[in-house]
């Protein structure tokens, strides 16, 4: 049974039923939590606050599958896996999508605005999980130590992602009737560190665990190292001055603990497949998950978490996801496809195929009836132009069946021990011109020999950036590390189908590397200012 510290049921309603009737809505603008009827009862539970902090990152609400806890015209968009992965993929090389839901046609185009419901649905939802957590550190913060750490750091985690992507954001710590101010990126990376570097001691040790142990989906130190690390990878982007050093300790620090690559197949499934699939809490693989999220279909049914991965990935004419969602949405697009195949040969078959005739494991697409190529508006909408992606599956490795069909078993493994090799390598490559170190081809080399890749004697910056994208496509990650890079915004060497809204890819404004603030909050709160470039 998949917990925290009680199970998802019908204990946490009343105190988020409470969360709201106390103010606590989606908008940062306005965090009065003063009870409209002063004759409710305000009592609040510090385990089911716990536990509400943990669930705002697996379920957009908890009156059931598609009833958010925040503003939604579909309360199925509400999840927060769903949106960073509209946010970081959807407007990058690797994906693209075939709905004409309001908010994703411009996100395939790099075409957003402030009115774009997605991403006004990603900053809400980060904020009411923000909300959440001030709530649990304004009334629980002395019942016990760790568990306060613990959602310190998922507060900083939403802060991170929200810097990440919105730039200069409100940086509410309490829950008081004063409206934020506004803070840079600059100054949120100060309060990050500081804040991530005084919790570490008070987490619990690094320690792989499966979904049958105790604490299985808990924050340790292992995380807040983690964090650190993409917090340091990306310092020149949010503060103008590198970290290479940072990043470079505290990916070691991971790699160094007991997490550690999965590297055992079983069932007939690579290791890195089992990594994506519906008993990934308990097939072995979670020796690498560092903050797996938690999904069990018949309890924790939602549409925007491993749910919404699984779904908008495939279309009926593909086998069974384990799943009775086949949504065809998001497919790759060819530049994807490319980083496995750079002739441009890949093969018109299924994943067995793919995979061997790329030589490694991870070029899990599905290519029969599709092209690579996306050639018009039209074609955008058509989910056959573009190659499947078959990663995320609710299929089990031991032939079980899903304890719901309607929804996944799948957990999100948000970070990966793989990502501290390739943070290592990379941040120890920038300090080498650009060239990674003896250390840093060993643990690439160790990677690629995971997925059955071949080895290579050395390895450019550039290729760090492909290998990245082999290992993390459709995780969520690729936005930033183009930016990192050069390759998002601005006038880049690197442009891909339909970037900045062109058939054959075109630059737009470095502006843009951040999005536009929503306009729901700018209107309620005047300490805010749009943006430049919106």
């Amino acid at each position: 049974m998949k917990r925290y510290i009680i199970k998802y049921t019908k204990k946490i309603f009343p105190v988020a039923i409470l969360l709201l009737t106390m103010g606590m809505g989606s908008c940062v603008g306005d965090l009065d939590v003063t009870p409209i009827d002063p004759n409710k009862n305000t009592k609040l539970d510090p385990t089911a606050l716990f536990n509400m902090c943990y669930a705002n990152f697996g379920l957009e609400g908890i009156e059931g599958p598609g009833k958010a806890n925040i503003a939604a015209d579909d309360g199925g968009t509400a999840g927060l896996v769903r949106q960073m992965f509209n946010a970081n993929e959807l407007t990058t090389d690797e994906a693209i999508c075939a709905w004409p839901d309001p908010g994703v046609t411009t996100l395939n185009t790099n075409e957003q605005d402030a009115s774009n419901m997605m991403l006004s649905i990603y900053y809400n939802r980060l904020y009411y999980g923000i909300s959440i957590c001030n709530q649990y550190l304004g009334v629980a913060s002395d019942v016990n130590a760790t568990q306060t750490a613990e959602i310190r750091f998922l507060r900083a985690l939403q802060f991170y992602l929200a810097m990440d992507a919105f730039g200069n954001i409100p940086l509410p710590t309490a829950i008081t009737p004063e409206k934020p101010t506004q803070k840079t990126q600059a100054e949120v990376y100060q309060w990050l560190e500081k804040e991530l570097l005084e919790i570490e001691p008070n987490l619990s040790d690094a320690k792989p665990k499966t979904s049958k142990d105790a604490g299985y989906g808990r924050i340790d130190k292992a995380a807040a190292w983690m964090l650190l690390s993409r917090l340091y990878l990306n310092a020149q982007i949010y503060t103008g001055t590198p970290q290479w050093t940072k990043a470079a300790e505290y990916a070691k620090k991971v790699i160094d603990s007991p997490y550690q690559l999965s590297k055992t197949a079983k069932g007939g499934y690579s290791a890195y497949q089992l990594m994506f699939m519906g008993d990934n809490g308990e097939n072995g693989s979670s020796v690498e998950a560092i903050f797996p999220i938690l999904q069990q279909g018949d309890k924790t049914a939602a549409y925007g978490c491993t749910t919404f991965m699984i779904a908008s990935s495939y279309k009926n004419d593909m086998p069974s996801n384990g799943t009775t969602g086949t949504w065809g949405g998001n497919r790759a697009r060819k530049e994807l496809v490319s980083k496995f195949f750079p002739s441009g040969n890949a093969p018109q078959a299924e994943p067995a195929v793919m995979i061997k005739q790329a030589g490694d494991d991870r070029a899990i697409f599905w290519g029969k009836n599709r092209t690579l190529e996306i050639e018009s508006v039209k074609d955008i909408v058509d989910f056959k132009k573009g190659y499947s992606v078959m990663k995320f599956t609710n299929v089990k490795s031991d032939g079980a069946a899903a304890t719901n069909t309607g929804f996944a078993d799948t957990d999100f493994f948000f970070f990966r021990t793989a990502e501290a090799y390739l943070t290592y390598a990379e941040a120890t490559a920038r300090l080498n011109n650009n060239v990674a170190t003896a250390e840093g081809v060993a643990l690439l080399n160790e990677l690629r020999q995971r997925s059955h890749a071949s080895t290579k004697a050395g390895y450019s910056i550039n290729d760090i950036l492909d290998e990245r994208s082999r290992e993390f496509y459709f995780e969520g990650q690729r936005r930033v590390d183009l930016i990192r890079y050069g390759k998002f915004g601005g006038n880049s060497d690197y442009v891909w189908s339909w970037k900045g809204g062109a058939a054959n890819g075109r630059n737009f404004n470095a502006q843009r590397n951040i999005f536009p603030l929503p306009y729901s909050d700018l209107s309620v709160n005047e300490n805010l200012k749009q943006n430049t470039g919106y």
